[in-house]
C-alpha cells in the first residue's frame, strides 16, 4: 500500500481513487453495480481509468480495458516520479511509491497483442447484423442462413463460411429446382424456403456488406483458435488481477466492429459465468472506452438486449464502467444501472453544451455545497466530480476531489517492451497461429465434387472412405458431403478440453459437444441474449 496514512490508499475492500474535503474511495463489494467516467477530451479519464484499473488489480480483481490511443499501455511499466505526479501525491497526501502490473495485450488484427477471434456462429445474427448495418429484411435472411446451418450441421467459422452458406440457400435456376436431382445443394436450399423466399439481391447486399468488413480487417478476427474467455480473468503469481489491455486504435478506425466487438464479449462474458450475486469484488471488471459508439444508431431491440445485459451482468460478478464524454451519450435506462461516477470538465461554448453540462449535474445526487453545473466547468486537468455507492447501495453526495496518480508509467510503452510483456505472456502460442479447420465451406464444396463425380462415371468420393472410417471409430452413420457427428465432437472437444487445461470452465466442453451434436441430428442450436452460444 504507497500511503503514509492507511486512511489514505487501496485496502481488502477500498480502492482510493482522489482526495477533497474527504477522500473518495470505490467500495470493492459494490464495484460490481457498474460505473462511469465522463469529460471532454485531454481532462484526465485515462488516467482516472488507470487508477481505478491499478486498484482493482492490487485487489486481485481481472481487468479488461480497450486501449484507444495507446497512453493505458503503460501500465505495465514501473512508473517514474515526475514532478507533477509527486505534487498532486503531496497534495492529497499520498506517499508516491512506483509500481508496475502483469499485463496482457490483446489485438483483433494481432499486430500489437495476441489475435482475439470469435467464429462467425458465437457471434451470431443479431450482432453481425449490427456489425454490417443491415436492414430488417437483410436481417431476416441472415437468421435464415444461421438457421439453416444449425439444422444441417454446418459450422459457421470465418468469413468464407458464411459467403459459401449464403450462396447456397438461393434458389438456383439452372438447376431442376429445390427438388433438383441434379443440384447437390437441393436440400440446403429446400430447408431456406421453408422459411420464405430468400432473393438473390438480398444476399448480393450482405456479401457487399461482408466485402467492405473484409476489407476493414474482419476476416483477422472470424476464425479459430477462437477466444476463450477465462484467459482474462487471471491472476499473476503474486495474486493480483491481471490487466488485459485491447489495442483499440487501428480498430477504431472502424467503430461499428469496435462497438460490436466489445458488445458480443459482454454478452459471452453474461452467458458463460454463473451467478454470485453480490460477491466481496467484482470477478471482472470491464472498461468499455468510447461507449457512445455502442449506442449511436442501434436499433430498438439491440438497445432493450444492451440494457438486458447490463442489468443482469452485475449478479455474475463483473462489474462494467462505460467511459465517454458526456452522461448524455448514454441512454437513460442504461445510465440508472451505473451507480459510480467520476465526472471530469466539461466545456459549455455553445447553447446545446450548456444543456449537456446541465444534464450532467443532473444526474449526481446534489450537494448543497456545491452547485454542480458551475463546478463542472471550473475543474482543472486530474479534477472531477465524484460519487461512489456507499455501504447500503446508495450514492454519495457529489464531491470536488483530485484524482491519486497512478503508480504505474503515463503513457505508452515502446515497441520492445511491447515485445517483451508478449513474450512472457501466459496465453503466448495459444492464439498465434490461425488454424482453417473444416467447416461449411469445405463441406458445402464437397458436395458439390462429389456430386460432379458420381455426373461423370468418375466413381465415389473419398470422403465416403474417409466418413466409413470415423463410422466406425465413434458409431455413427456419416451423410455423404458433410461432416459427421464424430468428426464434430472431435474437433469441438479437442478446444475446449485445451481451455479447460488452460483454466476454462468445464462447462465449455458440454456446450461444445451440445451444439456439434445439436446441429448434426437437426436440433437447432440454442442461442444467447445477444447471439451468441448460450452456454449449458
Amino acid at each position: 500500500m504507497a500511503t503514509s496514512d492507511d486512511k489514505l490508499g487501496d485496502s481488502e475492500t477500498k480502492i482510493f481513487v482522489g482526495k477533497g474535503e474527504e477522500p473518495a474511495f470505490l467500495t470493492l463489494a459494490l464495484a460490481n453495480r457498474h460505473g462511469l467516467v465522463t469529460g471532454a477530451t485531454g481532462t484526465g479519464k485515462t488516467v482516472t481509468l488507470q487508477v481505478m484499473a491499478e486498484g482493482f488489480a492490487r485487489a486481485g480483481v481481472p481487468v479488461f480495458a480497450a486501449d484507444i490511443k495507446g497512453d493505458l499501455s503503460g501500465i505495465s511499466e514501473v512508473g517514474q516520479p515526475k514532478d507533477f505526479i509527486a505534487k498532486r501525491a503531496t497534495e492529497i497526501g499520498l506517499t508516491y511509491q512506483p509500481d508496475q502490473f502483469s499485463t496482457i495485450f490483446w489485438d483483433v488484427f494481432g499486430e500489437q497483442g495476441h489475435p482475439v477471434r470469435a467464429t462467425v456462429t458465437e457471434m451470431g445474427p443479431l450482432l453481425l447484423s449490427r456489425m454490417l448495418d443491415l436492414n430488417d429484411v437483410q436481417e431476416g435472411v441472415l437468421n435464415v442462413a444461421f438457421r439453416v446451418a444449425d439444422e444441417n450441421g454446418l459450422p459457421l467459422l470465418d468469413m468464407k463460411d458464411l459467403r459459401a452458406l449464403l450462396d447456397a440457400i438461393v434458389p438456383d435456376p439452372s438447376k431442376k429446382g429445390a427438388d433438383g436431382e441434379d443440384d447437390p445443394l437441393a436440400s440446403i436450399r429446400k430447408a431456406a424456403l421453408a422459411f420464405g423466399n430468400v432473393t438473390r439481391a438480398t444476399v448480393g447486399t450482405i456479401q457487399r456488406q461482408l466485402l467492405v468488413l473484409e476489407n476493414q480487417g474482419g476476416t483477422k478476427f472470424f476464425g479459430e483458435p477462437a477466444l476463450s474467455l477465462q484467459d482474462f480473468m487471471r491472476t499473476d503469481r503474486d495474486g493480483r488481477g491481471m490487466i488485459n489491455i485491447l489495442v483499440a486504435d487501428k480498430l477504431m478506425q472502424n467503430p461499428r466492429l469496435y462497438a460490436t466487438f466489445l458488445l458480443w464479449m459482454l454478452s459471452e462474458l453474461f452467458e458463460q459465468l454463473p451467478e454470485v450475486g453480490d460477491p466481496e469484488k467484482p470477478k471482472l471488471v470491464f472498461f468499455f472506452d468510447e461507449a457512445h459508439l455502442l449506442f449511436n444508431d442501434a436499433p430498438k431491440v439491440l438497445m432493450e438486449k444492451i440494457e438486458q445485459v447490463v442489468r443482469l451482468i452485475r449478479s455474475k460478478g463483473v462489474g462494467v464502467y462505460f467511459v465517454t464524454q458526456n452522461p448524455i451519450d448514454v441512454p437513460d435506462r442504461v445510465l440508472g444501472q451505473l451507480g459510480n461516477r467520476v465526472q471530469h470538465a466539461l466545456r459549455a461554448y455553445t447553447p446545446r453544451d450548456q444543456k449537456a453540462v446541465a444534464a450532467a449535474a443532473q444526474t449526481f445526487r446534489p450537494n448543497p455545497k456545491l452547485d454542480t453545473a458551475k463546478v463542472i466547468m471550473e475543474l482543472g486537468k486530474g479534477e472531477a466530480l465524484v460519487s461512489f455507492l456507499e455501504g447500503n447501495g446508495v450514492p454519495a453526495m457529489v464531491e470536488r476531489a483530485l484524482i491519486r496518480p497512478p503508480s504505474a508509467r503515463i503513457g505508452p510503452v515502446t515497441p520492445e517492451e511491447r515485445k517483451a510483456i508478449m513474450d512472457a505472456s501466459p496465453v503466448k502460442g495459444k492464439y498465434d497461429t490461425a488454424i482453417d479447420s473444416e467447416s461449411a465451406y469445405e463441406i458445402l464444396q464437397k458436395r458439390i465434387v462429389d456430386s460432379a463425380a458420381t455426373a461423370d462415371g468418375s466413381g465415389g468420393s473419398v470422403w465416403g472412405e474417409i466418413g466409413s472410417l470415423v463410422s466406425s471409430i465413434f458409431g455413427t452413420n456419416v451423410r455423404r458431403g458433410r461432416l459427421s457427428t464424430g468428426q464434430l465432437i472431435a474437433r469441438k472437444v479437442t478446444r475446449s478440453v485445451t481451455d479447460q487445461v488452460v483454466g476454462g470452465m468445464a462447462a465449455n466442453i458440454g456446450k461444445s459437444v451440445a451444439g456439434s451434436i445439436g446441429g448434426s441430428v437437426g436440433r437447432a442450436v440454442v442461442r444467447g441474449v445477444l447471439g451468441g452460444l448460450l452456454r449449458r
